[in-house]
């Protein structure tokens, strides 16, 4: 199995992905039905000023880097060790992303597991995410490695 371990990520690194993650979350939003494309990725940008107030310093929260054995980057993961709604001992997956030329080779799975391993040392009990209805190789992820549907929120346009 592929090994991938997990690092915090540097200022310059972080600053790229408050770019890169308001743009995709924005576009999710949107395909969604739940935004209008207008103001979406400034809606986008403060909901996560909001949840990461002091950016890297932000307590409680972990952004991580996902690095291969060779040390180079392979994907990103953004956990809130305290649940948005309180659940006790129960984070919360905001973000994880394998990079798009690295995909298809079992990073995902190995990312997942780096990031699990880093929430559970941090004190967590378990750990709960969201994932878009059109993300099913995702949804398929999560599932194989064992997470199970606690909320679903179905829709049927008319």
């Amino acid at each position: 199995m592929t090994k991938v371990t997990v690092r915090a990520m540097t200022p310059a690194e972080f600053e790229q992905w408050q770019t890169t993650i308001a743009e995709e979350y924005a576009v999710e939003q949107i395909a969604a039905g739940l935004w209008q494309r207008e103001g979406a990725v400034q809606r986008a940008r403060d909901e996560n000023a909001r949840l990461l107030p002091h950016g890297l310093a932000t307590a409680r929260m972990l952004v991580l880097r996902g690095v291969d054995g060779d040390g180079e980057p392979v994907g990103r993961a953004w956990v809130g060790l305290d649940h948005p709604r309180g659940t006790p001992g129960v984070a919360f997956l905001y973000d994880i992303e394998v990079i798009e030329t690295r995909r298809g080779s079992g990073l995902g799975r190995a990312l997942l597991e780096a990031v699990e391993e880093a929430t559970r040392q941090a004190g967590a009990v378990a750990l709960e995410l969201n994932v878009f209805g059109r993300n099913h190789t995702a949804t398929a992820l999560y599932r194989s490695s064992g997470y199970d549907v606690v909320t679903q929120q179905m829709r049927k346009s008319l």
